[in-house]
């Protein structure tokens, strides 16, 4: 009776395919999958890291990666064809990495500006216990 494989050993089938690596901290990466090691350390070749900004998407070259096996989210094929029927528009790594940081300093400005707002809440909630 044999058993099936790991989910590492079925990493092998995917060596030589272009696939997309979701990273725990969000980074998207782009690759050809060279090889892949018994704690699923991924091995990838004309690697690009892809950025998404709302309607926009851009790639930042890395050319050879190496990514260690606890950071990995997702890994998947990528279709060419879905690829070229996407609705997103490319945009030079200038301009990704502009509307990123764009991004990042408005959700900054909104977190803070929710944390003044429960603050301000906080401070005008009556006290309970002086009710009774």
């Amino acid at each position: 009776m044999s058993l099936p494989p790991t989910a590492t050993a079925s990493l092998v089938e995917e060596v030589d395919k272009c696939l997309i690596c979701v990273l725990r901290d969000g980074r998207k990466l782009i690759g050809y999958l060279r090889t892949v090691d018994q704690f699923a350390n991924l091995v990838f070749q004309d690697a690009v890291e892809r950025i998404y900004v709302d309607d926009y998407y851009g790639d930042i070259q890395q050319g050879i990666v190496i990514v260690r096996g606890e950071n990995v989210v997702l890994l998947g094929e990528l279709d060419a064809e879905s690829a070229q029927n996407s609705k997103l528009t490319r945009v030079s790594a200038a301009d990704i990495l502009q509307r990123k940081q764009v991004q990042l300093e408005e959700r900054k400005k909104s977190e803070q500006e929710e944390r003044q707002r429960r603050l301000t809440m906080q401070r005008e909630q009556p006290d309970i216990v002086d009710d009774f």
